[in-house]
């Protein structure tokens, strides 16, 4: 039988584990082959790590790199052994930093990218592995930010070219279900209220309502329970040193609220049919169902 797969799309090292970080250690227990495409290695990230400061692309430019070694000690915490750079070898995508800014007009950068030609090279991924599962951000990346848009639209768009049996070589393969990162408001919410009681914050945010990538929990479909994996959760958000703080509201999130909080990980169905097997609050508890 054919093994299952799972493919992931992210826009820069780290998305991927706090996003998904459970999700991706439980299935590859499971025997399931999970596959990370990451679209850029996260050039204009800022370095929290004051002795790396150096690294910045406004000093010796060399954060992409070090953010690749991050990238793979995060994998291996989480056991997951096929990730990617999209492109990769022959191309390669430059983050863009936030809209407005210098680096978002490079010529380089994933926001300036054509759409069909990025989109051609997760089109050979897809063929090549046959995932029956697709994860990726939802239109507007979660946040806003434009990589995360970019791979939005990039992963969209090659799930569709991939179905065609008209369009590049190999054999068109059809994505079962496609799925995107959801975090429901009363979670977020709740977190803020612990925050509040320690006297700290989440992110600045007085609601849920002022975080973008809060969602009503109306449109959560699926709930991946990965508390078992929470200690790999964390080891692979701790192998992300510069964009991760120990210390910081991440961390304090899970001090506070209890380590479920990064265990459990919710998702859109957009594509596919919804399991019939749901929990009290109608959700799916297996993304193959």
């Amino acid at each position: 039988m054919k093994q299952r797969q799972i493919l992931l799309v992210h826009a820069h090292p780290d998305d991927e584990t706090i996003n998904n970080g459970a999700t991706m250690a439980k299935y590859v227990a499971q025997g399931v082959g999970v596959t990370l495409v990451t679209c850029t290695r996260g050039e204009e990230g800022e370095v929290l790590v004051p002795e790396l400061a150096h690294l910045a692309s406004a000093q010796t430019d060399q954060l992409g790199t070090h953010r690749e070694t991050e990238l793979t000690n995060a994998m291996k915490a989480l056991n997951v052994r096929d990730h990617r750079f999209l492109g990769a070898p022959d191309k390669k995508y430059r983050d863009s930093g936030m809209m407005g800014t210098e680096p978002n007009n490079r010529s380089d950068s994933f926001w300036q990218v054509d759409l069909d030609e990025a989109a051609s090279y997760l089109v050979k991924i897809i063929r090549e592995i046959k995932p029956e599962i697709l994860i990726t951000y939802d239109e507007i990346g979660g946040y806003g930010h434009p990589d995360h848009i970019q791979a939005h639209r990039v992963a969209m768009r090659a799930a569709e070219l991939a179905s065609k049996a008209d369009y590049g070589d190999g054999q068109p393969w059809e994505i079962s279900k496609i799925y995107w990162n959801t975090m429901p408001k009363s979670v977020i919410q709740a977190g803020i209220e612990k925050m509040k009681e320690i006297g700290s914050d989440f992110f600045g945010a007085e609601s849920a309502d002022d975080l973008p990538f809060a969602k009503p929990d109306e449109v959560v479909t699926t709930l991946i329970d990965g508390t078992a994996f929470i200690d790999q959760k964390m080891a692979a958000m701790a192998a992300h040193p510069t964009q991760i703080e120990l210390d910081g509201p991440f961390f304090a999130l899970s001090n506070n609220l209890g380590n479920q909080v990064w265990g459990h990980e919710y998702y859109t169905l957009v594509k596919g049919v919804k399991s019939t097997k749901l929990d009290e609050k109608g959700w799916e508890s297996d993304l193959f169902d």
